[in-house]
């Protein structure tokens, strides 16, 4: 059994999507042992306690140097014992010592499809807002895993999104979330838990 630490920041809809994944049954091989949340006041801290889960908080602004930060956050992780590191809305940036030490055991949700509207400042609104104004059809979200480049870890899961007419990016960030993102992060966890996903040459093969 794989224990699961996620981060947070905000309301957590997707820690919402991995507990409930949970409780179906969906994650057999780990389990949630900790939400760890950069912000005191993040609703998610309110989710992983009504549902029994450890919490924990680190925020970067009680550091003054952002190394200091980053070996803490590495060491808080380690002290969690987890396997698998989950991006759930964590809008503080990581550092090279946690990405090297937990090299593809990070696992982040984009809610666009990677190579599309990614990389520095494309999170939240921005990518929808952005993908309506590029015009494109189709969007989505991809699961993947994290490295140093930003938004450029090994892809594990996408999936896609129809644009419809009318479409504001607030409608569509709701249905990426839904239609998307509540349904791949869940899948590619489970998947990393049952040890089905290899890592070779920068790309992931998925054993089914």
């Amino acid at each position: 059994m794989k224990n699961i630490v996620v981060l947070v920041s905000g309301g957590g809809t997707n820690l919402q999507a991995l507990i409930d994944a949970q409780h179906r049954g969906e994650i057999a091989a780990g389990k949630i042992t900790c939400v760890i949340s950069s912000n005191p006041n993040a609703y998610a801290l309110t989710r992983a306690k009504d549902n029994g889960i450890e919490t924990d908080v680190i925020r970067r602004r009680d550091f003054e140097a952002f190394d200091d930060y980053d070996a803490a956050l590495t060491a808080l992780l380690q002290s969690k014992n987890a396997d698998l590191v989950v991006l759930a809305g964590f809008m503080t940036i990581l550092g090279k010592r946690v990405i090297r030490a937990f090299e593809n055991r990070i696992i982040n949700i984009h809610p666009a499809l990677i190579p599309s509207f990614c990389g520095e400042g494309y999170y939240g609104l921005r990518v929808h807002e952005e993908a309506l104004k590029k015009g494109v059809k189709v969007t989505g979200a991809t699961a993947h895993f994290v490295n140093e480049i930003c938004d450029g870890g090994p892809i594990i899961l996408q999936k896609a999104v129809d644009i419809q007419n009318g479409d504001t990016p607030e409608i569509l960030q709701k249905r990426v979330m839904e239609q998307a993102e509540w349904k791949i992060l869940p899948r590619a966890v489970a998947l990393f838990c049952e040890d089905k996903i290899i890592v070779k040459d920068g790309k992931t093969e998925i054993i089914e």
